[in-house]
């Protein structure tokens, strides 16, 4: 088999992974209109709490000295990206235990990267599109500021984003898939990255110890960078700090998964627990 003939075969079942997860969730067309009615909700909160807390002694502390409700809307929508990686793969997994499908698809000769990657890409362009009515509400009923911001950057902060959250989801998966309940990991991550990743506040004002720590985890990179590329107007070089940092992230936590992973899988072959949950 050619390298091309390979790639065309792996883009196909890619494109049938998606599939499957859009014809069940097109079943459930109410749950859309739902997801933008609280998107909503959720970009005129933030608006009318940015009304009460906005100052200019408040402004200057935020990163390219945009009002709070800019800073906050960035970090509601992107901070979700780590979120969702973090329970797509451990969701995708339960439902193949549940409906029987695991096995079979395990057993195909369809890679485990490939496996992975189809199970987490409806979820992704789902949030993509969720991402983009929240910023959509907010530059159209608010004032969130979309001329001169750099959408290329933007793409690739996101698409490294993408890359190490989603081997920090894998990792989450494998715990699941060897001890069946009870994830620390999501717990550990996203309670860890919220208070100290810039989600709701500038990693700046947080104490030296903990700005630290900050530096230590991905989500702090991801939602620096998509605020410089968006708010900032900053250019590749100026975007390339937090740029490098994710992919450094993601060159340790991908292949260290896709191992950890490969081990669970054996193991639970091994034990005979594959199906269970």
């Amino acid at each position: 088999m050619s390298d091309f003939t390979g790639f065309r075969l792996m883009l196909r079942k890619l494109a049938l992974l998606f599939e499957r997860d859009f014809t069940v969730a097109r079943s459930y067309r109410a749950a859309f209109l739902v997801q933008a009615l609280e998107s909503l909700f959720a970009v005129a909160g933030f608006y009318f709490l940015s009304r009460f807390i906005d100052s200019p002694q408040l402004e200057q502390s935020l990163p390219q000295s945009t009002g709070y409700f800019a800073f906050a809307l960035v970090g509601l929508a992107f901070f979700d990206y780590l979120s969702v990686a973090l329970h797509t793969f451990d969701e995708s997994l339960r439902e193949a235990r549940q409906n029987g499908t695991l096995e079979n698809l395990l057993v195909t000769q369809t890679s485990l990267p490939v496996i992975l990657l189809g199970s987490s890409l409806y979820p992704f362009v789902l949030l993509s599109l969720r991402t983009t009515i929240y910023i959509g509400w907010g530059a159209a009923l608010f004032g969130f500021p979309l001329r001169g911001a750099n959408w290329p950057g933007a793409a690739l902060i996101l698409a490294a984003s993408v890359l190490t959250f989603s081997g920090l989801g894998i990792l989450s998966a494998s715990y699941l898939l060897v001890f069946k309940r009870g994830n620390p990991v999501n717990w550990a991550v996203v309670g860890l990255s919220s208070v100290v990743g810039g989600m709701m506040y500038p990693v700046s004002v947080l104490p030296k110890w903990l700005q630290v720590v900050a530096r230590l985890i991905p989500v702090t990179y991801s939602l620096e960078g998509m605020r410089a590329a968006i708010l900032g107007h900053a250019s590749m070089r100026e975007l390339w700090p937090s740029l490098a940092g994710l992919l450094a992230f993601a060159a340790v936590v991908l292949p260290v998964s896709l191992l950890v992973f490969s081990w669970a899988l054996r193991r639970t072959k091994v034990t005979g627990t594959l199906t269970h949950f």
